[in-house]
């Protein structure tokens, strides 16, 4: 008896991406297909997905529930929360962040793209551009996602007419010309029937470009260039085995044995001796790694701290410039609002001196604002009782964000894109 051996994906080749768009264009259903054409399912989710389907009088799978897990989004059929799933194929390892086509729920969709490598934006055949088409990637143009799937959905409806394709297409580059993307891949796809989304789709012989699937496996993940940054985690010391390391996330750049390191706050430098993992030293770690450093000097580093490049440090901010979306439904965001900011590791005590602006999300346009309410994105001046050691979040998504949290409750009421520090 012979057995093959499973094919996993490179443990490098990970790609995150969200999916985004109007209620009811598919994005539940988009995420079901790819799990299911590229055989991700095992034997007892295909089976609870019979009797789930069957139960409702379904004729044929329903594979949005597959990511629609509240009992509410099930009765509804509509996704409220933000759904994470993981799935690998020989080529790559995904992991998926279905996020809430409604408008009230604008922060789970800034909460699922925040991380992203990519969005994918759906779009239904017969509508065309909706508000939240829009909405979605103007937000994907904030918060720098790198690049953006246009998935025109639907196609069989229209009779996988290539003019409502192309119409859909020009309006949408038409509109993100202004959005800061890197590069925007338009791809016609039917979630229901799986045309063009694992394998390439006869019924429409004039696209000759890749299926989802397909572009979702080559495109290329920008690395974390630019210099060494790693938030201090934890401060690891085992007396016994006299070992001292730095453990944390690389938030940006890379880091080798030998090459020299400045600890902020205190201002002191070391040189690292190794780059350590649960899986034994590394030549060079890098970003996203987690890793653990020695150092050759004894500083008193902790949690909070940051280790970075020597010639290039972050700024040691008290005050901030940053846009925000805010998340809270009871209280609107106003001068002299006091809340916590967790900045990495570091959490800080900050107050709202100003808000500047809103950003109209639909249509690109800033206006004068004394408050923001739920799901408002604007800009805002923030002053804050201790530093952190911060970059503009266009050059760091990771060192530029941070989040604003409830002060009584603890809640997270907002995400924070860092536009300038002092």
């Amino acid at each position: 008896m012979t057995t093959t051996e499973p094919v996993f994906a490179p443990a490098d080749s990970l790609l995150r991406f969200a999916t985004a768009g109007a209620v009811d264009d598919g994005k539940s259903t988009l995420i079901g297909r790819l799990l299911h054409d590229s055989k991700s399912l095992l034997a007892d989710q295909l089976e609870q997905l019979e009797v789930a389907s069957k139960e409702r009088g379904d004729e044929q799978l329903d594979l949005a529930m597959l990511t629609d897990g509240l009992r509410a989004e099930r009765e509804q059929g509509i996704t409220i929360d933000v759904a994470h799933r993981y799935f690998e194929t020989a080529r790559r390892a995904f992991i998926i962040a279905d996020t809430p086509g409604h408008a009230q729920y604008t922060r789970n969709m800034v909460t699922g793209a925040s991380t992203a490598d990519l969005a994918i934006v759906l779009v239904d055949a017969r509508n065309g551009l909706t508000e939240q088409s829009r909405r979605h990637a103007v937000l994907a143009g904030l918060l720098r996602v790198p690049q953006l799937v246009l998935a025109v959905n639907k196609m069989d409806l229209v009779d996988h007419d290539e003019s409502v394709f192309r119409a859909i297409t020009e309006e949408f580059a038409a509109f993100t010309e202004r959005l800061n993307l890197r590069e925007v891949t338009a791809i016609p796809i039917s979630a229901l029937r799986g045309d063009n989304v694992v394998d390439r789709s006869a019924a429409m012989p004039w696209y000759d470009g890749p299926s989802l699937l397909e572009h979702l496996e080559q495109v290329e993940v920008a690395d974390e260039a630019g210099p060494f940054r790693l938030p201090v985690q934890y401060a690891i010391r085992a007396q016994e085995q006299d070992y001292r390391g730095c453990a944390g996330q690389v938030a940006g750049g890379s880091v080798a044995p030998g090459e020299e390191v400045l600890h902020l706050p205190s201002g002191m430098r070391s040189r690292v001796v190794a780059v350590d993992t649960a899986d034994g030293e590394l030549e060079r770690g890098q970003a996203p790694q987690s890793v653990a450093l020695r150092l050759a000097e004894n500083i008193d580093v902790g949690r909070g701290d940051l280790l970075c490049a020597v010639d290039q440090p972050p700024a040691a901010a008290e005050e901030l410039t940053a846009s925000v979306c805010w998340m809270s439904p009871k209280t609107p965001l106003s001068p002299g609002t006091r809340l916590l900011l967790k900045h990495t590791t570091r959490v800080v005590k900050a107050i709202v001196t100003e808000v500047r602006e809103r950003l109209d999300v639909t249509t690109l346009e800033r206006g004068p604002a004394d408050s923001l309410g739920l799901n408002d994105v604007g800009e805002i001046a923030v002053r804050l009782a201790q530093p952190v050691f911060c970059d503009p979040y266009e050059r760091n998504r990771f060192t530029g964000g941070a989040v604003l949290i409830d002060e009584s409750s603890h809640a997270t009421v907002g995400a924070v894109l860092i536009i300038g520090a002092r």
